[in-house]
Order: structure tokens, then C-alpha cells, then sequence
């Protein structure tokens, strides 16, 4: 085997139980409030990080970091699979957040080249969110 090389197979990885970015924002108690308006659970582990998730905590979840870089948060996407993008829709659009957070207005559900129907919104620092139903997934 030459310089650089690893003896184990290449694709055959470890289980893993998450996967959770660390999300920026530029106002700790605005983001946090926004996330629980939409129906997000939001904890707070300390003045610097809130554990943000669906369904109640126990499903898809990320880090709220109190940390701010405004070309990193406007550039951040994050993508949320869902069953059903269409309910998704109807809950987010029938919201006054975006009002209330001063946010971009959330855009609806279209198909995509690629065969999946996505949804998009904003959060109070920029943060772009794809609410995703993927072609052939279902809660089944």
C-alpha cells in the first residue's frame, strides 16, 4: 500500500445517531423565539447554544449558536425532509411570523428538476431553509 493509504474498507462507516449544524444567529433570544413560533422545540443548554428541533425534540435537529457572521449566515442553506412539503406549507404560510420577525416572505412548495417539491424560508438572521418532500419518501 503506498504513502497515505488506510487498510480499511473505503464507504464502511461507524454507526452514527445525528447529524446537527451549528446555525448562526445575530440575535440569541429573536431566533429562538422565531423557531418556537413556527413550532420548533427550542432548549437552551446555556447563554451561547439552544438545541433546535422537530417534532417535539425528538426528531431532526441543529445547534442555535449565539455567533454571528453575516456572510456565513446569508450563505448558510439548510434542508429539512419532510413527508408531506404541501402540510408543511399550509402550517408555515398560515403563520404571522414573518411579520412579527420581519422576515422574508416564505416562498410555496414547486417541483424541482431533480423530482422533489421544495418550500423555502428565512429565519431572522438569513438563514435559508429548503422544506423538502423527496420523491418516493414517506412516513410509512
Amino acid at each position: 500500500m503506498g504513502p497515505g493509504s488506510d487498510r480499511r474498507v473505503q464507504g464502511m462507516l461507524p454507526a452514527a445517531l445525528g447529524l446537527g449544524p451549528f446555525v448562526p444567529c445575530s440575535d440569541f433570544a429573536r431566533s429562538q423565539a422565531f423557531y418556537r413560533t413556527i413550532g420548533f422545540s427550542v432548549r437552551e443548554v446555556n447563554e451561547r447554544i439552544a438545541v433546535v428541533g422537530a417534532d417535539d425534540g425528538h426528531g431532526p435537529a441543529f445547534l442555535l449558536q449565539n455567533y454571528y457572521v453575516k456572510a456565513y449566515a446569508e450563505n448558510l442553506m439548510l434542508q429539512l425532509v419532510v413527508p408531506d412539503v404541501r402540510a408543511w406549507w399550509a402550517h408555515l404560510s398560515a403563520l404571522p411570523v414573518w411579520e412579527q420577525f420581519g422576515v422574508k416572505e416564505p416562498r410555496p412548495p414547486r417541483l424541482e428538476a431533480w423530482g422533489g417539491e421544495v418550500a423555502h424560508f428565512w429565519d431572522p438572521t438569513g438563514v435559508l431553509w429548503h422544506v423538502t418532500s423527496l420523491p418516493g419518501v414517506t412516513d410509512d
